[in-house]
């Protein structure tokens, strides 16, 4: 790899004449008879082919009868009816429309409001179709998904839909039904989603999911704090290093009171697996394969590790778990998700932060870890024709702005958009826009945190040689060679026993 790329070193029509009627003349009693009289000569008829005729009065007809309007609009109404009802009969019936009902199963969201609206708009084009939402438990969600899937129980109800973290295809693979074309064909997936997702969610050109919304990691700052020190925030991993050294503060003990990053440990590090993912695919690492030269993989480690170092004495494992920290005003720079916002501000309202990009190395090694959920249709459901009818409406893009409004209803804001083509409509919100700006040089890690995917589960297990890996340098001193060694045959084993390729 070229040394430029390592961290650590350093669009007018005339009216007619109204006619006056002529009555009929009034019978006269009768009179003497009068003496003759001349009579006078008649004008002669100038147009050829007339002749001088008397007119004769017409009969006016007789006054109808009382009521006779309102019977003839009733026949006609009955008639109208009548034509209805035989065209209804005619017309041939589709035997295959059933009253089916999906059960769908989330996370985050609850069962009224942002789903609901959703399933309302849907039954408008859909009424034979019932959705049955329930959120479920994020705890262990991954073990109960997969108990549920591959159960027998009819009496147990199933998820014909259900949602699942877009690192987890591997694990769910035979539980998935591939989408067809006229849910979504591969060229409107490419176009309308980004590399990522294209990256995650396609095999063999097979589509396994539609995501509603999609987060990465973004540095989010402590805002007086930087005005107090005069800094910006940093662009790139070299600035934030030396932001990171300006900003901590140590009292007299040398005790950090302030930490400038937090980086280091795994313990007290929130999403330390995603930030590590990310130091390692600027480095040039294949995050899907763990593939990549050991030095590269070295000088990812080793810049994260500088960090805890007692001669930085930036950050250590005694220090409050990172969130915490930038909640409370004592850490300066948090990287972390979008959903992350609404814990710190749970904890303290009152704190200023601003969302920025995440540094980059280089100009050619920059981007951010994706970490997002995703629908998929289980290879179980007994309604897939169904399923694919209402994953076809969640496809569509007014189907995700109205998630994301309906969301932001209930909170500060929604999910960040999925589709690259509402990105822009963001643009100015500068707590949202900051994320969806990121994604298309985002990447996707197996090392991801909180995807609860219980025990045994392809992230946790990973996570924990990566800890076991972090661990052994920082506490027991084992050399980076050695350590990279341990991690690699760790990794190896937990893609073999999940079929990662």
């Amino acid at each position: 790899m070229d040394g430029n790329n390592v961290l650590f070193d350093n669009t007018n029509t005339q009216q007619k004449p109204e006619q006056v009627p002529v009555q009929a003349p009034t019978p006269v009693a009768p009179q003497a008879p009068m003496p003759p009289q001349a009579v006078p000569e008649q004008p002669v008829l100038q147009q050829v082919g007339f002749s001088e005729q008397v007119p004769v009065e017409p009969t006016p007809p007789p006054p109808p009868a009382r009521g006779g309007f309102f019977k003839k609009l009733m026949i006609g109404a009955i008639v109208v009816v009548v034509v209805i009802f035989l065209i209804f009969l005619l017309i041939p019936k589709d035997k295959n429309v059933k009253n089916v009902t999906l059960v769908w199963w989330g996370l985050w969201e609850d069962d009224s409001g942002v789903m609901q609206a959703l399933i309302a708009d849907f039954r408008k084009t859909h009424p034979n179709i019932d959705i049955e939402y329930s959120r479920r438990d994020s705890q262990q969600y991954r073990d109960f998904l997969v108990g549920r899937l591959s159960g027998n129980d009819k009496g147990v109800k199933k998820p014909d839909v259900f949602r699942y973290h877009n690192t987890w295809l591997p694990m769910f693979r035979d539980s998935l039904v591939p989408l067809p074309s006229d849910v979504i064909t591969t060229e409107e997936f490419k176009k309308n989603y980004y590399p990522v997702m294209q990256s995650d969610l396609v095999e063999n050109g097979a589509i396994y999911g539609i995501p509603l919304g999609t987060d990465c990691l973004a540095l989010i700052t402590n805002k007086k704090l930087f005005e107090a020190a005069g800094l910006q925030p940093p662009k790139n991993w070299i600035e934030f290093l030396n932001a990171a050294k300006k900003l901590t503060v140590v009292d007299e003990n040398g005790k950090v009171t302030t930490a400038g990053a937090a980086m280091g440990t795994m313990s007290n590090v929130t999403h330390a697996p995603d930030i590590i993912s990310l130091l390692l695919s600027v480095q040039g690492v294949d995050l899907k394969t763990f593939s990549g030269s050991n030095y590269s993989k070295a000088q990812a480690f080793t810049y994260y590790l500088s960090f805890a170092k007692k001669e930085q004495n930036l950050w250590n494992s005694s220090l409050d778990e990172s969130k915490l920290a930038f909640a409370k005003g004592n850490l300066a720079m948090y990287i972390g998700f979008s959903w992350d916002i609404f814990d710190i501000k749970k904890l303290n309202k009152n704190i200023e932060l601003e969302v920025n990009p995440m540094p980059e190395l280089n100009k050619d090694a920059k981007g951010t870890i994706a970490s997002y959920w995703v629908e998929g249709v289980s290879s179980k459901s007994l309604h897939k024709k169904e399923a694919f009818e209402f994953m076809h409406y969640l496809a569509q893009k007014e189907t995700e702005q109205k998630f994301y409004t309906e969301a932001a209803k209930k909170r500060g804001f929604g999910e960040p958009y999925a589709r690259v083509d509402l990105a822009e409509s963001l643009k100015d919100d500068k707590i949202v826009y900051p994320f969806v700006s990121q994604m298309k040089n985002a990447r996707s890690s197996y090392f991801a945190s909180n995807t609860r995917d219980g025990d045994g589960g392809l992230n946790t297990s990973l996570n924990v040689y990566l800890s076991k890996a972090i661990d052994s340098i920082v506490i027991d001193n084992v050399g980076m060679e050695t350590m990279l060694e341990n991690l690699d045959a760790g990794i190896k084993q937990v893609f073999a026993k999940y079929g990662v390729q």
